[in-house]
């Protein structure tokens, strides 16, 4: 598979007596699903603020994307991705149809009302179209952002623990939308549930003392390979 983004030697600190990531290397292909996991603290939420530009505590040797260097600040780079955090309270007096419509007006894309439409109905987001973001719940916040993701269609869509506050019937939906999504671009996303990384990804990174330590694919991504790679023999769905 072609490569989308390619980084080297990734550094990221808070303090500099507390170093994150620690020389990472990372390479996501085109259209596909990569699944990012690691134990609490391990650096995912960094990762993905440090890729759109909104974590300065970091160095890297280099970053390439459709091989061309890029900058994570730069303008160009900034319209190819979107990212829904794990936990946002911005824009809160905005409705989602506003939020929407800045969105894409910043994006300088026309907003698809059909395509917004099917994708708030797959959420059962409907009632909550007029109500302000700061108004929702942790759940609904996370539909409108997801929705707003989807239906914008960037060439890199980064979720951070998007199934976090979900319903069952909004979780099936988000496997499905995030499993599609390789006709329009490339998903990384992380979780600590195992469902999620197993049915959806094509590639499993595994991030670990500050860096990417594994690498899983195809048939390797089962429940107890990822299991074992975390050192997790508890039950249950958390990795």
């Amino acid at each position: 598979m072609e490569t989308l983004i390619n980084i080297k030697q990734l550094r990221a600190w808070y303090t500099k007596d507390k170093t994150v990531l620690k020389g990472l290397d990372i390479s996501l292909e085109k259209n596909s699903v990569i699944g990012l996991i690691g134990l609490n603290g391990a650096g995912k939420t960094t990762l993905m603020n440090v890729i759109c530009g909104l974590h300065e505590g970091f160095d890297i040797q280099s970053a390439d994307m459709n091989g061309k260097k890029i900058k994570f600040s730069d303008d160009s780079f900034r319209m190819s991705r979107y990212i829904v955090f794990s936990e946002d309270d911005s824009f809160g007096y905005f409705t989602f149809d506003e939020y929407v419509e800045y969105v894409f007006s910043c994006y300088d894309k026309k907003t698809d009302k059909a395509l917004i439409d099917d994708l708030v109905e797959k959420f059962g987001f409907g009632e909550y179209r007029s109500t302000f973001i700061k108004d929702l719940s942790l759940g609904s916040k996370r539909k409108a952002y997801l929705i707003t993701g989807f239906a914008l269609r960037p060439e890199l869509l980064l979720l951070d623990e998007p199934v976090n506050g979900l319903d069952f019937t909004s979780t099936e939906a988000l496997y499905k939308l995030i499993s599609e999504y390789k006709q329009y671009g490339t998903v990384m996303f992380s979780s600590h549930i195992l469902e999620s990384v197993t049915l959806t990804s094509d590639k499993v990174l595994v991030l670990e003392n500050g860096v990417i330590s594994k690498t899983y694919s195809g048939d390797e991504i089962t429940a107890e390979t990822i299991r074992a790679s975390l050192g997790n023999e508890e039950e249950g769905q958390n990795v």
